[in-house]
């Protein structure tokens, strides 16, 4: 069996997660792993149903998996590859297998995460579309979930400028959730962006998935702008993930007596970077002085000059704050 058979049976082991999976990758040479008997597991720490699974998985999701990566612009990325997204494989929760529909190489693109809640008011959608189009513009791809609301408005108005924008699925590739928004999915496609998932493919939508794909939408990205957001929003579950991995947290300021005002400005005074227009997050992110060699083939059919210069982005990415580690501290994942 390969390395990709086998890390799509290392999926299926219970109670693994994929920060488990990535320390063992990390510290265990993963072909050797692969030799393991079960006295070898049990010294790990497996018990013996984790044993039991690791032996007999479930053949059918990986031979349906190995067949969907054989579909034109469907493919399967594994931490051992050379192109899985250099920001994302920075954290410790990285995906040990992504599973990408569209241009793989977008992911590895410098991009600004935008989220917000699933209502909105026409103040949030008119800031949710210029700061995407903004993006777009300064050659930024636009990050979100697909979800209704902010996320899928994003997604539209990035597409609509002629940028490239990622969505990063709660379920399987080829169960997109919401149904609404699968012509959404495929125009994000046929404009060079991807929609990506750590889910196997057939996977359909589950609650408690939803929360979990936040970590990988703030951890592509430079940064996480949340436009509109409740107190108990899942939208703060992505500037959480954000303030973890180090990246940074921007906010849209609103008038108080809006009920979507309270999530940003909970945000903001807990360290969030209040942003009035674009200059804001370009200078945070020090786009302007560190990227001008590479602007002008960003966007092109030839975007592996921007891949080659992400990690530079990622090593000028800041600690942790005083006011972001406060922020950090105060937001829950509970509602």
């Amino acid at each position: 069996m390969t390395h990709l058979t086998k890390l799509l049976a290392l999926l299926q082991v219970p109670q693994l997660g994929a920060q488990r999976i990535g320390r063992l990758l990390s510290e265990v040479d993963f072909g050797e792993f692969c030799q393991y008997d079960k006295t070898a597991l049990k010294q790990m720490g497996w018990n013996e149903r984790q044993i039991q699974r690791w032996f007999n998985p479930e053949h059918k999701w990986i031979d349906q998996a190995l067949q969907w990566a054989e579909q034109d612009q469907q493919r399967i990325l594994t931490l051992f590859d050379e192109d899985y997204p250099f920001l994302l494989k920075q954290i410790s929760t990285a995906p040990p297998v992504l599973f990408v529909r569209g241009n793989v190489e977008s992911l590895s693109l410098p991009q600004i995460a935008i989220v917000g809640s699933r209502d909105y008011s026409h103040y949030g959608e008119h800031w949710a579309g210029h700061f995407s189009a903004e993006l777009v513009k300064h050659q930024l791809a636009v990050t979100s979930g697909l979800a209704i609301g902010i996320d899928g408005f994003c997604h539209q108005r990035a597409a609509n400028e002629n940028g490239i924008t990622i969505a990063v699925l709660g379920s399987g590739l080829d169960q997109v959730y919401p149904a609404r928004h699968k012509k959404l999915a495929e125009q994000i496609v046929a404009t060079s962006g991807a929609l990506v998932s750590e889910f196997f493919p057939s996977q359909p939508p589950i609650a408690e998935n939803f929360p979990r794909r936040n970590r990988i939408i703030s951890g592509l990205s430079l940064g996480t702008l949340v436009i509109e957001a409740t107190v108990n929003s899942g939208s703060l579950i992505t500037a959480r993930y954000a303030l973890e991995q180090g990246r940074e947290v921007f906010a849209l300021p609103n008038a108080v007596q809006n009920p979507y005002s309270e999530g940003c400005h909970k945000l903001i005074k807990e360290g969030a970077l209040l942003v009035e227009n674009i200059d804001d997050i370009l200078e945070a992110i020090a786009w302007q002085r560190q990227s001008v060699h590479i602007q002008p083939s960003l966007f092109d059919t030839k975007p592996k000059q921007a891949v080659r210069s992400t990690p530079k982005f990622a090593k000028n990415l800041p600690e942790l704050t005083a006011c972001q580690q406060q922020l950090f501290e105060q937001i829950s994942f509970e509602p």
